[in-house]
């Protein structure tokens, strides 16, 4: 029996995800299903580790990468993700999938046959941190946007952006000189597009770049309030579930 661990932030996504698990592989065993890093890296410092995990790369506290900086992963994992920006093939050539989202039944099997063919065929260890590098050097983020006005078209490029805010379901841009344009993307498309490096999302509204902090206060215990260059009307505060993972970003980690 294979016991197979599910993270991924949406609930919806997570059952059909398990069901259809099930459906390709109908003797495993789904152990847990995690929705945060926090709860991930919780997870596998308190349990044996699973014979397959799948992994949604985006969370609500940050990216799913952070795990692997924490704690040990040494099992198969399939990544899943709304976007295909990312350098997929090096998970090929660590025998690791990708799945992108919405996940469809035929390609979900293909990587339940090569999870089989490596669950039950003795391989050597797969090397995360070798995978991980492999990824992040091959990663290509969005270096500029097209914004359209009225009749015109100009490029910003996204150096020149200091933060991206949502409001009534548009997302803009605030360049570092105070100007403003909408984007033709939504915030969790942006989330993904950008250098998670140099871009944080604070919260559901907010998504900063790191050049364009402040200041920063404590808010409660567990948050963080952030005053912005060019100041914003709002208050920007992380919220309870980023706060960590904002905390590790500021670091570097």
């Amino acid at each position: 029996m294979a016991r197979i661990l599910i993270i991924e932030d949406e609930e919806s996504a997570s059952k059909r995800l398990a069901k259809m698990v099930k459906e390709a592989l109908p003797e495993a065993e789904i152990v847990e299903q995690l929705s945060s890093v926090a709860s991930a890296i919780n997870w596998f410092q308190t349990n044996p580790q699973p014979d397959l995990a799948f992994f949604d790369i985006h969370l609500a506290d940050g990216s799913s990468f952070q795990t692997f900086k924490q704690v040990k992963v040494e099992c198969p994992i399939i990544f899943t993700t709304a976007f295909d920006q990312y350098a997929l093939e090096a998970f090929k050539v660590n025998s690791i999938d990708y799945l992108l989202k919405p996940v469809k039944k035929e390609e979900l099997e293909r990587a339940i046959d090569k999870f089989k063919k490596l669950h039950f065929k003795p391989t050597a260890p797969i090397d995360i941190q070798k995978l991980l590098s492999s990824i992040q050097q091959k990663a290509e983020y969005k270096e500029r946007f097209v914004i359209k006005f009225g009749e015109h078209m100009r490029t910003i490029q996204t150096a020149d952006i200091a933060y991206i805010v949502s409001e009534n379901r548009i997302s803009f841009a605030m360049l570092k000189e105070g100007k403003r344009y909408a984007l033709d993307f939504n915030m969790d498309q942006l989330e993904e597009m950008l250098d998670p490096k140099k871009f944080f999302r604070i919260n559901r509204q907010f998504i900063i770049c790191y050049d364009a902090i402040a200041e920063m206060h404590t808010y409660t215990k567990s948050r963080v309030l952030v005053k912005l260059n060019p100041p914003t009307k709002e208050e920007t505060i992380v919220s309870t579930e980023r706060s960590a993972a904002f905390k590790a970003w500021l670091a570097g980690d």
